[in-house]
């Protein structure tokens, strides 16, 4: 038994390292089954991996294409944009290219109506890739006027960003072209603005025959393209207003001299290749445009200017429409400003010599009436030159001298008229310039005095006072006429010194013959409707007052009727501030002018001088002398003394003194004189009244 147990127990002992065996044949299996998985999940990790690393390659490269083909449309959009004559050019290439870019079969420009996007209108600019299939879309598309709202167009106007709708998911109301889109085969409508700033100047949108979700790409990419034709738009718009400010005048808008030079030359080659073909040149200028300048300001002098544009501009169109007739078609009439108060109109293509005198004379009584500046009514003429074609000129530059001169005769001839030019005006007009170059050096060569012309009572025909008024003795022209060379001081701007002058000389003189005599006699000066507007003269006035020391209420000023109705309310403050320096204020050439008897009562005015058109011949003549009479019992009315200007004949004296005129003034007593002899009548009448 024992050798039994033996022998198990030595079996057992056998069997035990088979058992061992396998025991570590499981164990390696289990670890090689690890390892196996472990090396799985590894390659998994790497098969995933590279996967990944794939797709994003993939992306990349899909990415890197597209991107390729953004700047590749962008380019082309501004190569194209570049190269084209005109903003609607490059509108054109850019709806192509785009279409080509997304697939879209149908593109179209709307443009801004009022420049800043607030209304679009349809254009007849279109990409279209069929054979007429979109034709009713397009003509409804034309016939709509696209507010901020209306359809995806006035969307995008609304939001300023491009818009993306889809055939079927809007109301109709909404989007009124959606039916015949979705009729025509189109699913989707895109759109996206062209913008310059925070304005809307265009809108292009697009159609596609697939229903599409908004892309985000997309949509930044058009609407980097909206900006991009934003600058081509921008871009025109300076070049266009850099051509527009080349020719025109910033202030009126007008034509500038560089663009009717232009116009008149084109004018003149027609002339001479057209047989029977006509033009006129109208040169304009203002009346005493300075006074208002001066006395109102720089501001109201260019209201006034830009005033007297549109009434030009205005009666012009007018003047086509009914005076020039049906026979005169007006062709390519222009006004335009030549600078400060001067315009120049081209009539073209008129029928007969008529027509320019025709339109003159409605100038004229288009600026006759009264302007409103600064809540003040100014009256201001016009003086108008005319030049006809038929004169054979071969520089379009002696057209406008010509119209300059005929211009400065009608001024000569005593403003608000017009004046044809003819060639003996060229003569007159190197004499104006001489004696323009030849007055500036008149006062500094003594060349300029005063004479003196006695103011007399008609009742005993003593001197009461005397007016200074200037003369010139040129050492060649001899004795320049007052009338000639005081309008050339007024044009140079001398007028306002020679003022000063006469001012001061007259008052030392009137003081000296006020101390020699012991009268109180008076000085009469003229003062220029450009001294009444400078802003010095009340200054200049007390001065000379205070420096010659003359009796108070000895100093008489006169002024036009035109001087003060140029500026009425600015012309009444001056006339009360030398109102209480002590001086006596006469309108001189009463009659003559565009005063009111309500304006008349307003003004401070102590003297009325009746002009001497009225005294003339008031004796041979019943109307004269009835208007003589009318103003000095209007005078004495208003309390005013009467001046009777131009009396030559006892017959004319003998009348003055029955109506009652206070003061005499004519050739009948005395001339003007220089002051030596002017002393000795004053003297000679002293030594018989004692």
């Amino acid at each position: 038994m024992s050798r039994r147990r033996s022998s198990s127990n030595n079996a057992c002992m056998k069997a035990l390292p088979n058992v061992c065996s396998m025991s570590d044949s499981i164990n390696d299996a289990a670890a090689l089954n690890a390892e196996i998985a472990r090396l799985n999940r590894r390659l998994l990790r790497a098969t995933t991996a590279r996967h990944e690393a794939e797709a994003i390659a993939e992306r990349g490269l899909r990415d890197l294409f597209q991107r390729q083909q953004e700047i590749a449309l962008l380019e082309t959009i501004a190569t194209a944009a570049n190269q084209a004559t005109s903003v609607e050019d490059a509108m054109c290439h850019a709806l192509a290219a785009v279409c080509k870019f997304a697939y879209w079969p149908l593109g179209h420009l709307l443009l801004s109506d009022d420049g800043v996007g607030r209304t679009l209108h349809s254009t007849t600019i279109w990409h279209d890739e069929s054979n007429g299939q979109y034709d009713a879309l397009r003509a409804l598309t034309e016939s709509i006027a696209f507010g901020n709202g209306t359809g995806l167009p006035g969307r995008v106007v609304d939001s300023g960003a491009p818009a993306w709708v889809n055939v079927g998911s809007h109301d109709a109301d909404a989007y009124p072209r959606l039916p015949e889109a979705k009729r025509a085969g189109l699913r989707s409508l895109f759109a996206f603005p062209v913008m310059i700033g925070t304005d809307v100047m265009a809108v292009l949108e697009f159609f596609s025959m697939k229903h599409q979700t908004p892309d985000e790409a997309l949509l930044r990419l058009m609407a980097q393209i909206g900006i991009q034709l934003g600058r081509v738009i921008e871009r025109n718009r300076t070049k266009t207003k850099l051509m527009h400010d080349a020719h025109h005048d910033p202030l009126t808008q007008l034509g500038n001299r560089k663009l009717f030079l232009d116009r008149l030359q084109q004018a003149q080659r027609r002339a001479k290749r057209v047989p029977g073909y006509k033009f006129s040149v109208l040169f304009v200028d203002l009346d005493r445009f300075k006074s208002v300048n001066d006395g109102l300001g720089h501001q109201a002098g260019d209201q006034l200017i830009i005033a007297t544009a549109n009434r030009l501009s205005s009666a012009l169109r007018q003047i086509d429409l009914v005076t020039r007739g049906d026979e005169d078609d007006g062709g390519d009439d222009i006004v335009a400003r030549m600078g400060g108060d001067e315009f120049i109109i081209l009539l073209d293509n008129i029928s007969c010599e008529q027509v320019p005198v025709r339109v003159a004379e409605r100038l004229m009584s288009v600026m006759a009436e009264a302007f409103v500046l600064d809540e003040q009514q100014v009256i201001v003429t016009a003086s108008i030159g005319i030049v006809q074609s038929a004169s054979g000129y071969e520089d379009v530059k002696n057209i406008l001298r010509d119209a300059d001169i005929a211009m400065y005769q009608a001024k000569q001839q005593g403003r608000a008229r017009w004046v044809m030019f003819d060639t003996a005006m060229q003569q007159k007009a190197l004499r104006r310039l001489q004696l323009e170059s030849e007055l500036r050096l008149a006062q500094e060569r003594g060349e300029l005095w005063l004479a003196y012309q006695p103011i007399v009572s008609p009742r005993d025909g003593l001197i009461c006072g005397f007016e200074a008024l200037l003369r010139w003795d040129h050492p060649i022209y001899g004795a320049v006429g007052p009338a000639e060379f005081i309008p050339v001081a007024e044009e140079i701007g001398l007028i306002s010194a020679m003022g000063s002058w006469i001012l001061r000389h007259a008052c030392r003189q009137l003081r000296t013959w006020q101390h020699d005599s012991g009268r109180s006699m008076t000085m009469s000066v003229n003062l220029s409707a450009m001294q009444l507007s400078h802003h010095g003269l009340v200054a200049l006035v007390e001065q000379t007052l205070n420096e010659t020391g003359i009796i108070a209420g000895t100093l008489r000023l006169e002024l036009t009727e035109s001087a003060i109705t140029a500026a009425p309310e600015h012309a009444l403050g001056i006339l009360l501030q030398l109102k209480q320096l002590g001086v006596k204020l006469s309108l001189d050439d009463f009659g003559t002018g565009y005063s009111s008897l309500s304006q008349l009562r307003r003004l401070p005015i102590d003297t009325l001088k009746i002009d001497r058109s009225f005294v003339s011949q008031m004796d041979l003549h019943d109307d004269k002398r009835q208007i003589a009479e009318v103003v000095m019992m209007l005078a004495h009315i208003l309390g005013m003394d009467v001046v009777a200007e131009g009396a030559e004949t006892v017959a004319e004296v003998k009348l003055l003194g029955e109506m009652g005129a206070d003061f005499v003034q004519g050739y009948y007593y005395f001339k003007p004189m220089r002051a030596d002899a002017a002393e000795a009548a004053w003297r000679g009448q002293s030594a018989m009244r004692t």
